[in-house]
């Protein structure tokens, strides 16, 4: 476990492994400030010069601003996603351009989808003189950079590289963190993985995608069904400026190819029923998906696959709804 120091200090040098080292996985622990030693590149320091060069103050709280000051958690997003030489890596936000900073080192060419345009043209002068990185100063939920994706891949392919894949690796706002990952999870057809530094609450809601606790939602059916999700490691609130009111988490989600979705008939209309069913979350299926079958069909369909017919839709696993859609459809 790392030293403790008081917030906002000054690290010292990285304990964890360098970008390019293969990732193994661990369990989840805990992520403490960085021991105070020598000026690391992107402390708070450094931070605040960065703001205050274009006339930003502090961050903004409407846009969900916390800048990363721990350059070892930087350093674990880019290690977990396995960032190396010749990656294609978007990121979402990248305030002051310290884990963009990380991404570069590693070899990786960045895309970095930035709405704020004080930030946006800080990056772009920070990094001007390289020719790995493009900024996009747009709002990411709004931005069509599949296309920048996709050229980039593309001119990879060109020069014979095999890896047609490009990763996600981002410290984004918590405001906006389920609408990014709904936009990216069913992505497998251009990314790989998608390491994202999330609230912790919503990491631990995320990866646990069992369907067996009272907590289950239709975004866990949605986790599951385009990736494989793992909760890495917990980030204290410390390690950001301003200091938000709740930890921070590391999520990795490893994303499927379309060949290996659960196999329905639509998944339009599969997410239809499943958002359906947790509707009425405390109702018992044969009344909230009465719209689709006539409840004895449903009771008919959940005996079929050993399913109780006073089932509620907690208590149902991704491959339970796939196999109960599956049913209905042809019902």
């Amino acid at each position: 476990m790392l030293s403790l120091s008081p917030p906002l200090s000054r690290p010292s040098h990285s304990p964890f492994p360098v970008a390019t080292r293969p990732y193994v996985r661990r369990s989840p622990r805990l992520l403490l400030p960085r021991a105070a030693g020598a000026a690391a590149a992107d402390d708070y320091h450094a931070t605040v010069r960065s703001l205050n060069a274009k006339g930003r103050h502090t961050p903004r709280k409407s846009l969900g601003q916390h800048y990363m000051l721990n350059s070892s958690v930087n350093e674990e997003l880019a290690n977990v996603a396995g960032v190396g030489e010749g990656d294609v890596v978007l990121e979402i936000g990248p305030g002051t351009g310290s884990l963009t900073n990380v991404l570069i080192n590693a070899g990786a060419t960045v895309v970095a989808v930035e709405k704020d345009p004080h930030m946006a043209m800080l990056v772009k002068d920070r990094f001007g003189s390289t020719d790995q990185l493009m900024v996009l100063q747009e709002d990411f939920t709004k931005c069509h950079f599949r296309s920048h994706l996709i050229s980039l891949l593309q001119k990879r392919a060109s020069r014979g590289v095999e890896q047609n894949y490009g990763k996600v690796v981002s410290n984004i706002p918590f405001n906006i963190s389920t609408d990014v990952v709904k936009q990216l999870l069913p992505m497998g057809d251009i990314f790989s993985d998608v390491v994202l530094l999330l609230q912790d609450e919503t990491a631990l809601r995320l990866a646990d995608v069992s369907s067996q606790t009272s907590e289950c939602r239709p975004i866990n059916i949605f986790v599951d069904f385009y990736s494989d999700a793992d909760y890495i490691l917990k980030v204290e609130r410390s390690n950001f400026f301003p200091q938000p009111n709740v930890d921070a988490a590391v999520i990795r989600f490893k994303l499927k190819q379309v060949a290996d979705y659960p196999p329905v008939p639509s998944t339009k209309g599969f997410f239809s029923m499943v958002n359906s069913a947790f509707n009425g979350k405390r109702k018992m299926l044969r009344k909230s998906l009465q719209h689709m079958c006539q409840p004895a069909e449903i009771e008919a369909a959940l005996r079929s696959i050993s399913l109780p017919v006073t089932s509620r839709p907690g208590e149902l696993t991704l491959d339970d709804f796939v196999r109960l859609h599956n049913l209905l459809v042809k019902a």
